[in-house]
């Protein structure tokens, strides 16, 4: 064994054993959330970023490549790392992001986990490092996107393994271990609809606290985010937005630090007709989205697709140096305003058996804990004080509850928990908000039950979480 493969070796079990002690993940988690506020707000002020979506889709004029096609295709023959980080600084860019594994399964770094990786390829070249290389000497900060969609190693729905957790925690330790301070790390192809993987097949809480571990400053942020409520940090540090799939910062009322990413070409990855097609307006980019958007404490990520040379093409050359003649950072954005920490533990609540006052027609109790935040339980309007109640079917410790509605009409409510055959109440609540989170010392209970005291109108709740965090 050489003596770095012993060092990652002893990293591993190291992070390992940090990860199952229960005061040492205490400690930490509440030193990450501590810190957070202040690096949200960091995010936030970078306010522009080139994303840079290069790999094995390049060479199939595919945004999603055959999981079978061979690493041979990877063979770019003028990559140059340098250039895309200097196309970067003429738009007054402040960091990159590249996609270092696309939903396919090829990492462009060299890797231990996989022989499906760049150094299998013509280029046998590492090109996360080069990367990193380049933007860090040019003043340029770094992030870093990974999938956890991976088709090619079958990390997929209804066939994922202990071995592929392992796969996952394996790959991200060493981009976090590898190539120095990373600002961010993007993750793509988890808990959306078309991926269909969500946070308890791949946990989330588990890569969320070795992220941390690894690098205490690193911001993780899930773009499939869609589906959470705009005011609610649930599973990620920064809200996420994909302009291009109709997703849309509400501009007049966005309170939380956010990443809207959109591509200069028409779609993600080089196409054959991208040196002879124009690319977005750079003016109408500037007025249009960054400006609005950096109003609205939300950073803009413009994607850059690199040919299958390795290079940026000219016209998408020439759009960044337009931008930088046009716009630059004018300094840090208006203070965040406080923010719950993010909600990361699995919900406990999510399909167990309900039950409730007298619902309104259709929208019965069951729609209050089905995982969908488009769909609510909704109270019959003659019931005066409405009550709804979860059952966790056996004792279970929590310490964090959410109460999420399409429009923040509860005003006052008592949670209280099913103990040793009796009720207890929790706490009191009145919390305006429509996203409404409490975090408390750890009870034990086997129901949950919410009596809602006072609402402007109609009860209506999408979905109660109930979460046992490691904290």
């Amino acid at each position: 064994m050489t003596s770095t493969t012993k060092n990652r070796f002893f990293l591993l079990a190291f992070v390992s054993i940090m990860l199952s002690v229960p005061g040492i993940v205490t400690a930490q988690l509440k030193t990450v959330n501590a810190k957070l506020p202040a690096l949200q707000q960091s995010f936030v002020d970078l306010r522009f970023g080139m994303f840079i979506h290069y790999n094995i889709p390049t060479y199939m004029n595919q945004d999603w490549a055959d999981p079978e096609a061979p690493a041979s295709l990877f063979d770019p023959k003028k990559l140059d790392c340098n250039q895309w980080a200097q196309a970067a600084k003429s738009a007054n860019m402040s960091y990159g992001c590249l996609t270092t594994k696309h939903h396919s399964g090829f990492s462009i770094w060299d890797t231990k986990t996989t022989p499906y990786n760049v150094m299998n390829s013509p280029l046998k070249r590492d090109v996360v490092k080069e990367f990193t290389d380049a933007f860090r000497k040019a003043g340029v900060k770094v992030m870093l996107y990974y999938s956890i969609l991976d088709t090619h190693h079958k990390l997929r729905p209804n066939s994922i393994t202990p071995a592929h957790i392992k796969m996952v925690k394996d790959q991200i330790t060493e981009l976090l271990t590898k190539y120095g301070k990373i600002e961010a790390l993007i993750i793509d192809g988890w808990d959306a609809p078309w991926s269909r993987i969500s946070y308890d097949d791949i946990p989330f809480e588990e890569i969320y606290l070795l992220v941390k571990k690894l690098q205490p400053d690193c911001l993780v942020m899930d773009l499939n985010g869609a589906k959470y409520p705009a005011e609610g940090m649930f599973y990620t540090d920064i809200k996420t937005y994909e302009m291009g799939a109709g997703q849309r910062v509400e501009e007049e009322k966005n309170r939380m630090p956010a990443l809207a990413c959109l591509p200069l070409n028409g779609s993600w990855f080089w196409k054959e007709d991208f040196p002879t097609t124009a690319v977005k307006d750079p003016v109408k980019l500037i007025n249009e989205t960054l400006i609005p958007l950096n109003k609205a404490n939300c950073n803009f990520i413009l994607n850059v697709a690199p040919n299958k040379d390795g290079l940026i093409d000219d016209n998408a050359i020439e759009a960044l140096k337009q931008i930088g003649k046009n716009w630059t950072n004018a300094g840090p954005l208006e203070q965040l305003p406080a923010l719950d920490a993010p909600i990361i533990s699995s919900n406990l609540a999510t399909g167990k058996p309900t039950n409730s006052s007298w619902s309104d027609d259709m929208n019965i109790m069951d729609f209050a804990n089905d995982d969908r935040y488009s769909s609510s339980w909704v109270s019959n309007h003659t019931v005066k004080q409405p009550w709804f109640e979860i059952d966790l079917k056996k004792a279970t410790a929590f310490n964090a509850i959410s109460i999420t509605e399409s429009h923040p009409n509860i005003r006052k409510y008592r949670i209280e928990y099913f103990t040793n055959g009796a009720w207890k109440t929790l706490l009191e609540g009145e919390v305006s908000k429509n996203v409404k989170v409490h975090r408390f010392a750890r009870v034990t209970g086997s129901k949950v039950r919410i009596h809602i005291l006072g609402a402007r109108r109609q009860v209506s709740i999408s979905e109660i979480g109930i979460y046992n965090e490691k904290i």
